[in-house]
């Protein structure tokens, strides 16, 4: 699941949709759905803005461990071979590369203030 989140972090969300669209591993199913989920929630959120208009991209993806699901399989002699059913949380941001904060200029001219 990582090594597909690194693909697409950063990237603008149709580059990523298409980037996700033609993996082949796993999670890329997964990941997709959790895009087209954030874009969609941010389209509720800023409708006053079309989805064309606002160049978004992914800001942020974190893929963390979840709960492990722990199993056991009969092996030779008795024995018994665990198996650990792994699952994830991930945590998506999409935003607008328009909505970054633009910094004012600072004027660095130096002032000389008198004290008396």
């Amino acid at each position: 699941m990582r090594l597909v989140a690194d693909l697409i972090r950063g990237q603008k969300v149709n580059k990523a949709l298409n980037i996700l669209k033609f993996q082949q591993k796993a999670g890329a199913k997964v990941l997709e759905k959790v895009l087209l989920s954030a874009v969609a929630n941010w389209q509720l959120k800023n409708e006053e803005t079309s989805l064309e208009e606002a160049d978004l991209y992914v800001k942020t993806l974190m893929v963390d461990g979840g709960r492990m699901l722990k199993r056991l399989r009969p092996a030779p002699q008795g024995r018994g071979h665990r198996i650990r059913k792994r699952s994830h949380h991930i945590t998506l941001v999409v935003d607008s590369r328009d909505a970054l904060p633009v910094l004012p200029a600072e004027n660095n001219t130096n002032q000389e203030t008198e004290n008396k």
